[in-house]
């Protein structure tokens, strides 16, 4: 079982060594655990010496990885030079160094050159993604740029993760990637050394997956019609409408990115969503419903209304009929080919936002009630849920599922992903369950990054702020249970990775801060700082990020029958919001914001910006009165 590995009295000692930490101190995402920096730099020339055990099988890849990144700086590694004059020494320790586990690592820089040792080739290959950031941010350019001093500063760094599981979700249904984006997804990943990489394969809007046993899966469950515009208001599909929009991974794909990921040290676990988010498999086989009724791939249209307070209900019947005994034939299929190509050892079998209100109606349920002595809908549910642990565990795997598979009662073994707050996680743990850790409070980073006025529309709000106080481990609760933490990153209005690197980073840097670093350690003006800095490295590397951290928050309130006062934050202490009324765009000639500022009569909307020291940092946000007034009621 992967296990938080992190002891209270190393907390101290990390603590302390970041306190030592110059004010000039490297820009690192995420920080070590224990960090000395020098006074001097290395300086990386020409046909630079480079060392790398031979004997070591899963070290081709890492000499292939430091080819290819010191050929960036236009500098080529000499593999053939002798140990004792190489520039960079690379070396797995023949008895294992138990200060940094399996995956941690020792990286001294100094006037000798540079030294890296690791226990496993996965702690060398961390070890070279802080190297490469410790170079400087040129590095991540895709072309090689001239009259760059390549040095590296004088550092003595020991490391090793908090967590094992380091995961990021990846919903590639509800927009498809390609093959090759989720490649360049991992690339990006693996700087920040996240290891897990959770694939969300199933839901309403595409099974993306080849099951040979059942290729109507992808014959009618991959496609569907395309649409341009805002989710959820989309027109629903015409039956005879062309559906050329979508795709799925071949199993030849599959292994292709299992090959991909592996080599990074990554590993990919699959997510098949069901009782509920089964609208594709409904395409497909639509007697495995419990409503009857003609089914196709949904193409964004609403039919999941949320009133508010948690609660909801479908319009279409999305679940698979847990009391149907071909919906258990269809799904023994189907996690049979995901075992044999998946070698991890959870499957996620989903289980969120099943609506069971169509159950209710449905006689076979009743029926499968009575025959079971099941109670309530939950039960069902839990019937449903324990029936497909079984056939997961038939298959010689473990299964995990979102925290609903503990309504009615937790199957056996099951590992809970715990996406509703933090309250589902720490009973699971208290149950003595595996858990990881991803409540939507901190890690959906697919959600209001800033004001909504100023950002592409989604539902609800998590700051960088927020994604950095994230700790995966609830206070209280037994470390031994908790596998780690993850980020979520749903599609379901992200058309293009352009728009899913903007939601990501630097959310995405929080978190991996979060699940790698001492949480003692963290210190957010400081954070601030070194995601500064990975700003220019992502521009470098062509790769897109947010900068709302900028932009103030806006909360409203009605203090008189139709005035509104507006209450104006920042998540950074050094900025200075400047403000209008006058339907001009202000600059910071005009008004700093001090006060909560009370709407004046005649006025149509409010306009802010952001500056730093006289620099414009955030951008222009105009907040008409019109949608003031609907937050304050």
């Amino acid at each position: 079982m992967l296990r938080s590995f992190c002891l209270a009295l190393s907390f101290l000692v990390m603590a302390d060594s970041f306190a030592q930490q110059p004010a000039s101190s490297p820009a690192l995402i995420p920080m070590p655990a224990q960090m000395k920096t020098g006074t001097g730099t290395f300086t990386l020339k020409n046909n630079l010496p480079v060392h790398l055990p031979k004997s070591a099988a899963d070290l081709a890849f890492i000499r292939e990885h430091i080819t290819g990144k010191l050929k960036q700086a236009g500098i080529n590694a000499n593999f053939s030079a002798a140990k004792e004059n190489a520039g960079i020494k690379l070396a797995l320790n023949s008895a294992a160094d138990k200060t940094i586990g399996k995956e941690g690592y020792r990286l001294v820089v100094n006037e000798q050159g540079i030294s890296l040792t690791a226990n496993e080739a996965a702690g060398l290959f961390y070890g070279l993604q802080t190297l490469w950031q410790l170079m400087p941010a040129e590095i991540e350019s895709k072309e090689t740029l001239s009259g760059v001093k390549w040095t590296v500063p004088y550092v003595n760094i020991t490391d090793q993760p908090r967590f094992a599981w380091r995961g990021l979700m990846l919903d590639v249904v509800r927009h498809f990637f390609t093959k090759q984006q989720v490649k360049d997804f991992i690339d990006n990943m693996v700087k920040y050394k996240y290891n897990m990489l959770h694939l969300h394969l199933t839901d309403d809007q595409g099974w993306r997956i080849e099951i040979k046993s059942l290729p109507r899966l992808t014959e009618f469950g991959a496609f569907r019609a395309e649409r341009t515009g805002r989710w959820g208001e989309f027109k629903k599909q015409d039956p005879e409408e062309q559906k050329s929009y979508g795709g799925f991974y071949t199993q030849d794909d599959i292994r292709e990115l299992l090959a991909y990921a592996k080599q990074r040290f990554v590993t990919i676990m699959p997510e098949i969503d069901v009782p509920g988010h089964s609208m594709a498999l409904l395409a497909a086989y639509p007697e495995l419903s419990c409503t009857r009724g003609t089914y196709q791939v949904n193409v964004g249209d609403r039919f999941m209304i949320w009133p508010g307070n948690g609660t909801f209900y479908g319009t279409i019947d999305n679940n698979v009929c847990p009391a149907n005994e071909k919906t258990y034939e269809v799904l023994d299929k189907v996690f049979t080919e995901i075992a044999s190509l998946f070698p991890f050892e959870y499957i996620h079998m989903g289980g969120d936002e099943a609506y069971k209100g169509f159950w209710e109606k449905s006689d076979a349920v009743k029926e499968l009630m009575k025959k079971e002595n099941l109670k309530d809908q939950h039960e069902v549910q839990s019937y449903f849920v324990k029936r497909v642990a079984k056939i997961i565990e038939s298959k010689g795997k473990k299964m995990m599922g979102w925290d609903e598979i503990m309504e009615g009662g937790l199957a056996p073994g099951a590992a809970v992903m715990s996406w509703q707050g933090e309250k589902g996680g720490i009973a699971a743990a208290k149950l003595k369950h595996p858990v990881v850790m991803s409540p939507n409070t901190f890690s959906y980073v697919d959600l209001y990054q800033g004001d909504p006025l100023a950002e592409p529309p989604t539902y609800g709000r998590v700051l960088l702020k927020q994604s950095y106080q994230f700790n995966p481990l609830p206070a209280g609760v037994d470390s031994q249970y908790i596998l780690g933490g993850q980020a979520n990153l749903w599609s379901e209005r992200l058309h293009t990775v352009r728009h899913m690197e903007y939601m990501l980073w630097p959310r995405g840097w929080a978190i991996a801060e979060s699940v790698w670093s001492p949480s003692a350690a963290k210190n957010w003006p400081d954070f601030i700082k070194r995601t500064e800095a990975h700003f220019t490295r992502s521009e470098l590397a062509g790769t897109n990020y947010s900068r709302s951290m900028y932009d103030p928050a806006v909360s409203v309130k009605k203090v008189q029958d139709s005035t509104i006062q507006v209450t104006l934050t920042t998540q950074l202490d050094d900025l200075d919001v400047y403000y209008s009324f006058d339907e001009f765009y202000p600059d910071n000639y005009y008004p700093v914001y001090k006060n909560p500022l009370l709407f004046p009569a005649g006025a149509s909307s409010l306009k802010v910006v952001t500056y730093r020291k006289g620099k414009q940092v955030g951008k222009p946000i105009n907040l008409p009165l019109t949608e003031l007034l609907k937050r304050a009621k």
